[in-house]
């Protein structure tokens, strides 16, 4: 009953979300190309598929080093990925050309998700983190495509939410095949809302296995080579109302190091043109990275370009992982961490518990409450290249300390198709 209402209830809103898909059209065009995919209409795809679903660029980057696991170990079967974004999208194209088959993962009618299936006909399903929808799920169950949830967090105010709703929450989780969970206490909450304990396993956090590829290595080197000796920060994934703080420590970090310059990387496109007005009406000199602007006498780069970020960070002497200084819930720290450059996020990191834990534990990580704590520790680690570098190395050595996840995870896919 409890999904039935809920298959009713998003069939009735599917004409106001496809409304909302060709409104946000207008400003990212790439959303209405293949639009037909979100309703199950695509390509029909020939032999066995691994059907890899990853809701955004966070996931698709997260999904990459399995990905390309998988694809070292010539399994005869087209590996599918999808996303619900563009960005998404456009991350794993950079990543993996025609190596991969892409789409858009359907919206979750039950219709769709019966044409999708059809189509594609996957041998498995695997879903990065914790995208679980109840009809997607379901049709899984119902055509016999076992379900992984992979590199599986919960948070207690998630798990909160799904015993509420019970009655609907309960049948999909025992439909679940393997949750590879990142920690003990997401495995607990996965248990208690209804996954069979049998089914849940700790394998840790694949992100810890972050790859750097040699392509992105020498990007990396030689746009840092068109920067100078300056000192360089980066903030990475940013949202609307943490720019204008962050703009606000560059100017307090201009004023201890003139040269300095400060790299921001919007997370969503359709903020580019925004970030670059408010940089340029609060007094800085801007350069855009998609109009071939130099950044060697800017105060602020804007990269306004797609899968950037890892080999950006690179290029930088440290960094901020935004969605942190809003309750957003953060963005990966491990990417700039892997560089072996020191990492600071705001207080609101709770989409990466787990992680943020191990990494302040070790203190491979810090904290800030806002533009001046932000300012002053940026200030004082360039003034300080041993304590910077030593910072660094901290972040680095939690990533290779809690490396093997990916493994385990790959195993287990393989064990289970």
């Amino acid at each position: 009953m409890f999904q039935f209402i809920y298959s009713l209830l998003i069939r009735l809103a599917l004409p106001f979300i496809l409304i909302r898909l060709w409104w946000q059209g207008r400003k990212a065009p790439a959303l209405r190309q293949d639009w037909q995919h979100r309703l199950g209409h695509v390509p029909s795809i020939p032999g066995p598929v691994i059907w890899v679903h990853a809701v955004s660029v966070g996931e698709t980057i997260a999904a990459g080093p399995m990905v390309r696991r998988l694809l070292a170990r010539n399994l005869g079967a087209t590996i599918l990925m999808t996303a619900m974004t563009d960005t998404g999208l456009a991350q794993a194209r950079k990543m993996f050309g025609n190596r991969v088959t892409y789409a858009y993962a359907p919206y979750d009618t039950p219709g769709a998700i019966r044409r999708f299936l059809r189509r594609v006909n996957p041998r498995i399903l695997v879903i990065m983190e914790t995208e679980i929808w109840p009809n997607m799920i379901s049709q899984c169950r119902r055509k016999n495509v076992p379900v992984f949830l992979i590199n599986a967090r919960l948070s207690e105010r998630s798990a909160r939410g799904y015993e509420r709703v019970r009655g609907l929450a309960a049948p999909i989780m025992k439909s679940i095949t393997w949750v590879a969970a990142q920690a003990e206490p997401d495995a607990e909450r996965f248990r208690r809302i209804g996954v069979a304990a049998s089914h849940v396993e700790v394998t840790g956090s694949v992100k810890f296995d972050v790859d750097i590829p040699e392509d992105v290595r020498l990007a990396s080197e030689r746009f840092r080579t068109t920067l100078g000796p300056r000192p360089v920060w980066i903030a990475g994934s940013t949202h609307s109302g943490e720019d204008e703080q962050l703009l606000q420590a560059q100017r307090s970090v201009l004023a201890v190091h003139p040269e300095a310059l400060l790299i921001v990387v919007p997370r969503h496109p359709e903020r580019f043109d925004t970030v670059a007005c408010m940089a340029q009406e609060l007094g800085f000199f801007v350069s855009r990275r998609s109009q071939s602007q130099g950044a060697e006498s800017a105060q602020v780069y804007l990269a306004d370009t797609m899968g950037e970020l890892m080999m950006l960070y690179g290029a930088s002497d440290l960094a901020f992982v935004g969605g942190s200084l809003i309750e957003r819930g953060g963005h990966n720290p491990l990417e700039p961490a892997a560089w072996g450059i020191p990492v600071f996020s705001g207080p609101h990191v709770f989409n990466f518990e787990t992680i943020y834990e191990r990494l302040l534990a070790d203190q491979g990580v810090q904290l800030v409450q806002g533009a001046d704590d932000l300012a002053r520790a940026i200030s004082l680690l360039f003034a300080n290249p041993a304590e910077r570098k030593a910072y660094g190395e901290r972040a680095l050595a939690v990533v290779n300390k809690n490396r093997g996840a990916l493994d385990r995870v790959v195993e287990g896919i393989i064990d289970r198709l």
